[in-house]
């Protein structure tokens, strides 16, 4: 059953999926309505389950499942990366591929590149180790209020710079 996402509780849990780029205004509409869709029936084990969505900077998803009742099974996980799949293919997208960095060029602008590209965005200045970055890492919704975006210095990139 699909809940607005300030309903969900501190303690759900949340997946966060990060767009290679930003979807246009048309698109977001688009995603949005089947992300509703698909909340509405997620399921485990045929119990509905409460869950939500929500999207940041225009391509960032996080999908959310209060399992204090009933946890997101195998199953019930598969057919969300089902749905994920089907907004990559329609609108051509990168959103399953971990092997990417998020991070803020501005309060709300952000960047999204491949994790290979690092190097060169520290070499070039633009990431630096007080650039806020997203950790794609969080488990719970309380999360993102704390551990989600956070300095790099602080995050698994803090390795890239000289301390």
């Amino acid at each position: 059953m699909y809940l607005e996402f300030e309903s969900m509780p501190a303690h759900a849990r949340i997946w966060v999926y990060q767009a290679d780029r930003k979807f246009k205004q048309e698109e977001l509409v688009w995603v949005k309505d089947r992300l509703a869709t698909f909340c509405e029936q997620w399921n485990a084990h045929g119990a509905l389950m409460p869950t939500s969505f929500t999207i940041k900077f225009d391509q960032v998803i996080i999908l959310s499942v209060d399992e204090s009742q009933l946890g997101a099974s195998g199953c019930s996980i598969d057919s969300s990366i089902r749905t994920l799949r089907e907004i990559e293919e329609k609108f051509g997208v990168n959103l399953l591929d971990q092997g990417k960095v998020g991070f803020l060029e501005s309060e709300d602008n952000l960047t999204i590149n491949s994790v290979f590209g690092i190097k060169s965005n520290i070499r070039s200045g633009a990431l630096q180790s007080e650039t806020i970055v997203l950790n794609p890492l969080v488990k719970e919704k309380a999360d993102l209020g704390n551990k989600w975006l956070i300095p790099a210095k602080e995050s698994w990139l803090n390795k890239y710079f000289e301390n």
